[in-house]
């Protein structure tokens, strides 16, 4: 298994100081590298189209800001450190799980747009998309928190990555539950706790609500909804689920992240397993070991 974060610094750069009408073939290049990610979605993708959508770096404004952005990056040595993670974390995984042969993965750190006030705003200034197997994109804008994190967010994308590769967990957008992805969320922000402890390794979205027993029995109560197009509100919240135009369900933002690591913890705690150890097992199972503990039941055999 060989992990590859690719040096998309020395290329941003080289975009945002070319003349406004090159930057969109430089940014096609730069993209073409995660093009895989994209195979399951219907038709062709428009990878700069869909850089616009995801809040990466705009391409008409904001140089000095973004150029100054990639140097606070580059000073924290943001490449190096999350190569070092992303290597590291894989040995704690694959020794976890001896017999599962992991991908080869490629990783793209992209910086974030930072006049997109829902990206800069609820989402904290940091997005990962590691769900599809062999490729991992983290779209980030240096506040120190994130930059403070970055082996965090690296090690919880890989957990993913892994989690949803061949020989281990089915993600069928049709039938895949929320209960999925709230675990699946859990269990990555486990893995970078156990990694990088509780100060650093909770997904910062989640954190306002992990003591919230509200926003966590309304999580519960939809785990058995289905359907990946239904997920938005129920994992992110109402104000990031509004902003992409999807309906809201009642619940503050970064809700499902909280209650994944409650479900999480109560599973690994009734089980002794770790996080690592865990990188495969049904999302089910964790629910119902989680919730028999929660009200004092024996928990399923």
């Amino acid at each position: 298994m060989t992990i590859t974060v690719l040096d998309s610094y020395s290329t941003m750069k080289q975009i945002l100081q070319v003349p406004v009408t090159d930057r969109e073939g430089m940014l096609r290049a730069m993209l073409e590298p995660t093009t895989g990610m994209y195979r399951y979605f219907p038709g062709e993708v428009d990878l700069v189209a869909f850089h616009r959508q995801s809040a990466g770096f705009p391409l008409d404004r904001d140089e000095q800001r973004c150029l100054d952005a990639l140097e606070t990056l580059a000073a924290a040595d943001a490449w190096t450190r999350m190569q070092r993670a992303f290597d590291d974390a894989a040995d704690v995984l694959l020794g976890a799980t001896p017999g599962f042969r992991a991908p080869d993965i490629t990783v793209l750190l992209v910086l974030g747009d930072p006049g997109d006030a829902n990206f800069r705003g609820p989402s904290l200034g940091v997005t990962g998309f590691g769900g599809i197997s062999g490729y991992i994109t983290i779209t980030l804008w240096p506040y120190p928190e994130n930059v403070e994190r970055l082996e965090c967010t690296a090690v919880h994308e890989l957990h993913h990555n892994l989690r949803y590769s061949p020989g281990g967990v089915v993600w069928d957008p049709m039938t895949v539950t929320v209960g999925e992805h709230v675990v699946g969320e859990g269990l990555a922000d486990a893995f970078a706790r156990e990694l990088y402890g509780d100060d650093l390794g909770y997904a910062r979205l989640g954190v306002p609500t992990l003591h919230d027993d509200e926003s966590f029995m309304k999580v519960v109560s939809g785990l058995g909804i289905t359907g990946m197009q239904n997920f938005t509100a129920w994992v992110l919240g109402d104000s990031i689920a509004e902003h992409l135009g999807v309906t809201p369900v009642g619940l503050p933002t970064g809700a499902g992240y909280s209650a994944g690591n409650r479900l999480v913890d109560a599973y690994l705690a009734a089980t002794g397993k770790s996080a690592a150890q865990a990188l495969h097992t049904d999302s089910a199972e964790v629910i119902a070991t989680a919730l028999a503990a929660r009200s004092g039941q024996k928990s399923p055999e």
